[in-house]
């Protein structure tokens, strides 16, 4: 078992793809290979000692699962498995995926809402991604250093800086992972 665990949320598969990119950036011997939640427990998540996780924005800033019309649970049904989890000691760096265009008023909402549940599991969370270059009007992932919770990725209407956006992030996180 490798160091970090990758874990996602989906529900079109474009945050499955972005977590395949991460795992292959990352590469082998640093981080296995990227799992969707609804394939995992806690005691899986609880079992590294550094997570990277990401997850859609769906509709009205939503996470995605059953409750967002998804055809497969995912983060929002296993969010109460983190109610009483404790990550003290774990690095959680995360991802979202978000319309700024037709959601600028719930941009990446799905992003914040990860961020606050894993923020009361006592896990270390690292990561943090400049709101620059984004236009949007609302977003609970913003934090109140003015930056985002974790990478922010628009693949409808941004897509060509993802790569660039995924590399510095990285290099950001391994710093703060120590790898």
């Amino acid at each position: 078992m490798a160091d970090v665990g990758i874990f996602f949320g989906t529900d079109t598969g474009t945050t499955r793809k972005i977590a395949k990119q991460i795992h292959q950036q990352l590469g082998a011997d640093l981080s296995d290979k990227p799992l969707n939640i609804n394939r995992v427990d806690i005691d899986t998540l609880s079992s590294y000692k550094m997570l990277i996780l990401g997850t859609p924005t769906l509709g009205e800033g939503q996470l995605p699962g059953l409750a967002a019309d998804c055809q497969a649970e995912s983060w929002d049904e296993f969010l109460p498995q983190l109610e009483d989890a404790d990550l003290s000691g774990i690095k959680v760096a995360l991802f979202g995926l978000g319309d700024q265009v037709n959601y600028a008023s719930e941009f990446v909402d799905g992003l914040g809402e990860l961020y606050d549940a894993i923020a009361e599991t006592g896990a270390e969370l690292v990561g943090e991604w400049p709101a620059e270059g984004y236009e949007f009007e609302d977003s609970s992932a913003l934090l109140d250093n003015g930056k985002f919770a974790g990478l922010v990725l628009d693949n409808d209407n941004q897509s060509e800086l993802h790569a660039e956006r995924m590399a510095g992030w990285l290099e950001q996180i391994k710093a703060e992972f120590g790898v």
